[in-house]
């Protein structure tokens, strides 16, 4: 897995049903583990990750159990930003990521 971004879909747990919540994003793949950013900590994806950090990522006909958490430093959400959006303005906007840490060993058909 390099770094790229890449779509995905990411599977969380609603914070106020308990429920599962799928939506398509792009997930930057980094190291070893997905990331996924936005303008705002507002949307349902972003804030159901932080309350149940137990999540599945939905990638290449797999679905990988993975731990979300914030990411809190500066320079590794611009690095996520500038793989995400390379060459774009956008690159340079201030955003709030999630890393979602995969746990190892998993990967089963989705």
């Amino acid at each position: 897995m390099g770094d790229d971004a890449i779509r995905v879909r990411l599977t969380t747990r609603g914070r106020r049903t308990g429920r599962p919540h799928t939506v398509w994003l792009t997930a930057v793949s980094y190291m070893g583990d997905y990331y996924f950013s936005r303008h705002r900590p507002d949307s349902d994806w972003f804030l159901n990750a932080l309350a149940d950090p137990s999540v599945l990522v939905h990638v290449e006909g797999r679905a990988v159990e993975g731990m979300a958490s914030r990411v809190d430093d500066p320079a590794t959400v611009s690095t996520i930003s500038s793989i995400k959006y390379p060459g774009e303005a956008r690159a340079a906007e201030r955003r709030v990521a999630i890393r979602v840490e995969r746990r190892p060993g998993n990967g089963k058909p989705a």
